[in-house]
């Protein structure tokens, strides 16, 4: 029997694949998987359409799979390029978040098949998950980097983490994200 997480994203994956889309699991759903303990009540994915799809036909898949799109304002979608979903079956919001070329494309290359309550699903590395909740910059992603670093210290690529920071400082103007970083990496 699947949890609730495990339900919808059994629901979830047969929803994405009748849509031929490409996806990942990250955020909170994402850092439990890589050790951080803590409660969540949302799944966030990150979704990448086949050329040609629409977000209708990506709504479309997955309403026939149980998820009802909380709102449809296009305007929103093409803004913040995220469809947000809830899943009738558990009643979880679940934001799918369309993925833009650059650094979401690499993020597809390092995803990793994993077993989540007996449903196999690609989640993001590790190491994306960190470069992610530091971009986020939340407390709570700061807790889950540390967390994060404290389950698997020994085999994360932390040189990667650091020079994928530094690249988007570069690309964003900014100076913080890598400070950010060491002190979250000093807390564990």
């Amino acid at each position: 029997m699947h949890s609730s997480v495990g339900r919808l994203l059994a629901d979830l994956a047969r929803g994405l694949q009748a849509a031929n889309a490409e996806w990942y699991l990250f955020g909170a759903q994402a850092a439990i998987i890589h050790g951080a303990a803590r409660l969540t009540a949302d799944v966030d994915v990150t979704v990448r359409l086949v050329p040609g799809a629409t977000t209708a036909s990506l709504v479309s898949a997955l309403e026939r799979q149980g998820f009802r799109p909380r709102f449809t304002d296009q305007a929103f979608i093409d803004r913040t390029r995220v469809v947000p979903f809830v899943h009738l079956a558990t009643s979880m919001p679940v934001d799918a978040v369309l993925a833009g070329p650059g650094l979401e494309d690499l993020f597809f290359t390092r995803a990793a098949i994993r077993d989540v309550d007996g449903v196999s699903i690609p989640v993001a590395s590790a190491e994306d998950v960190i470069v992610m909740k530091v971009l986020a910059g939340r407390g709570k992603d700061g807790d889950d980097v540390t967390a994060i670093l404290d389950a698997q210290r020994e085999g994360l690529d932390l040189r990667y983490v650091r020079d994928t920071l530094r690249a988007l400082e570069d690309a964003l103007g900014q100076s913080d994200l890598l400070d950010a970083f060491e002190l979250m990496a000093r807390r564990d």
